[in-house]
């Protein structure tokens, strides 16, 4: 079909982009076009952003969220090589139709396979990490950590409960116990995380034409709890809580369906 001939297309709503770009925080220099990427990847593969949507273009993505143009090229260029956008020359930027694979012709290429243990070996380093941050943060936690986990949390439950992006107040809620517990090695290793797991589940799903994963109420109160037992410097039973947590994130993140 010629560029002439494609019929016209909706843009993408600049109130969802806006909710989506809504509460980033203080981001790295060097991190701008990931998050711009990563904020950009939940809105299209939960369908927020509609397929065939034009997004707005680069001049009024780098002012939405106030990073240069450069470093919007560079999340849509990322945002190409997953097949999620495509660009038309004089148009603009579209997402794309979901890959016309099938689940069989996937599995016949093994790439589920390679993606499925991806997932399982970050969420095995994530259950050795995190409950041992969870239990050093009991121990060490200060007035400035547990205000900051408290902020993280209402800005993950407004967000949830608006329909709005919620993965960056999700893993900063994860990254603040991390930095509680006063060892910046523990930040580091989780750092090298954020959005490794929930990333590749949610392109996994995408792809085999399965619903997004989403985050249920019953994470946020297993937020909630790990954040009372620190708070209250329940070192083992935050622990505990927090590898709890994560064994019911494995199972949500490949059963849940609309409406679970």
């Amino acid at each position: 079909m010629s560029q002439a001939s494609k019929p016209v297309r909706a843009g993408a709503s600049s109130e969802i982009l806006g909710l989506a770009a809504a509460g980033l925080g203080p981001v790295r220099p060097e991190r701008f076009a990931e998050r711009v990427y990563e904020t950009l990847f939940h809105a299209i593969v939960e369908g927020r952003i509609a397929v065939g949507s034009k997004l707005p273009s680069e001049n009024d993505l780098a002012t939405l969220f106030e990073v240069s143009r450069p470093v919007v090229r560079q999340a849509l260029d990322r945002l190409r090589e997953d097949q999620l956008v495509e660009s038309l020359r004089g148009s603009g930027t579209y997402v794309r139709e979901k890959a016309g694979l099938a689940p069989a012709q996937l599995q016949a290429d093994g790439e589920p396979e390679t993606r499925i243990g991806h997932i399982m070996n970050g969420l095995e380093l994530r259950m050795v990490i995190e409950p041992e941050c969870a239990y050093l943060a009991a121990l060490r936690r200060n007035k400035q950590d547990l205000d900051k986990m408290e902020r993280l949390l209402a800005g993950f439950e407004e967000a949830n409960a608006v329909g709005g992006i919620a993965h960056h107040f999700d893993f900063g809620f994860h990254e603040a116990i991390a930095m509680a517990t006063a060892n910046m090695r523990f930040v580091q290793v989780m750092k090298t995380l954020e959005y490794d797991v929930s990333h590749a589940v949610n392109m996994l799903r995408h792809l085999m034409h399965i619903p997004p994963w989403k985050r249920s109420q019953d994470a946020m109160d297993e937020h909630r709890q790990i954040f009372e037992l620190i708070r209250l410097q329940d070192a083992e039973g935050a622990r505990r809580a927090m590898r709890g947590h994560i064994e019911n994130a494995r199972t949500r993140m490949f059963n849940s369906r609309p409406g679970l």
